[in-house]
């Protein structure tokens, strides 16, 4: 394990066209996420001094490319989040052929509009198989963050059963199997988890149980005091967004009844506490907290870089 001598706060964000109102993957989201969900972010970050990673669908550096554009000039990291979030083309059910194919077409995407080099990424749904690791190894990808270890809601997601393998998963940043990014292994891929304790440290639990997430930030706290973990954090511009206006429907995605009601009913239902404005203030809390005791905001590509992962790699800013 290498060495680490301060703090470091992750702050993560998925960037797709998905309306968490809707539970529908819109174009009309995509929009707002444009000109209302990533504008609000990116005012966060400018007012506490952060630098983030966001992690873009193909689909939305293709169809609107300036909400790539718009974080560079402020020193985020561009990352990849596969070419499309549509359920039938997660990670965990494309073959290997078609898992490079979405890579590749994600990468030259994010890479033409950023001008930045993309070697970071995160599945949709956090859904991967033995074949992701080695697509992304083909692909040029050198940090996944799919892996949320320890956490235990995976049965209101797609892909649940799968998903247990989280329990087990290694903590702290490791370098994978070539076939399993779940185990430690001697592959060139280098996983950085998500943080979990049972529930995910993510903008929804933030959301629908402010009070869980007050409960992980001083435990998560406590923990890096003893093995310097870093506080790897996910929202989506999308969370800021209230697209309430119109009747609620919720669209099911799944003809297994048991997913529909967990993944889409439930799930949909509780994700939309505290949508839009009412986001913002939760958000700023989790940030201040992390800012006080003195953590470091930074990318992940820079994180792995300044602590030995990845001497090859020079990082831009």
């Amino acid at each position: 394990m290498n060495r680490i001598s301060k703090p470091y706060a992750l702050w993560t964000n998925d960037v797709e066209d998905h309306s968490i109102w809707y539970n529908a993957l819109r174009y009309e989201t995509g929009e707002l996420v444009l000109k209302e969900g990533m504008p609000i972010l990116l005012d966060i970050y400018k007012r506490f001094n952060i630098q983030s990673t966001f992690y873009f669908t193909g689909y939305m550096a293709e169809h609107f490319p300036d909400v790539v554009r718009m974080i560079v000039k402020d020193g985020h990291e561009v990352a990849s989040h596969g070419y499309s979030h549509e359920v039938d083309q997660a990670f965990d059910v494309l073959p290997f052929i078609k898992q490079v194919e979405h890579l590749k077409k994600s990468k030259q995407l994010l890479e033409d509009v950023s001008g930045q080099e993309v070697i970071s990424f995160r599945a949709p749904a956090l859904r991967v198989n033995s074949d992701t690791p080695k697509a992304l190894a083909e692909t040029g990808y050198r940090i996944d963050s799919s892996i949320a270890s320890q956490r235990f809601d995976m049965f209101l997601s797609f892909g649940g059963i799968k998903k247990l393998r989280w329990l087990t998963a290694p903590r702290l940043p490791y370098f994978t199997k070539p076939d399993n990014l779940f185990r430690k292994g001697n592959g060139p891929i280098l996983e950085v988890p998500l943080t979990a304790l049972l529930f995910p440290y993510v903008g929804t639990t933030m959301r629908v149980f402010p009070w869980i997430t007050g409960v992980q930030r001083r435990l998560l706290n406590v923990e890096n005091k003893f093995n310097h973990k870093p506080v790897v954090f996910d929202i989506h511009p999308n969370e800021f967004l209230n697209e309430g206006n119109g009747e609620r429907t919720i669209e099911r995605r799944t003809k297994n009844p048991i997913s529909y009601l967990l993944a889409d009913v439930l799930r949909g239902k509780l994700k939309v506490k505290n949508l839009g404005k009412a986001a913002i203030p939760l958000y700023e809390k989790e940030i201040r907290f992390y800012q006080d005791k003195g953590y470091q905001f930074t990318t992940v590509k820079k994180y792995c870089i300044e602590n030995g992962w990845l001497p090859d790699i020079t990082p831009e800013g």
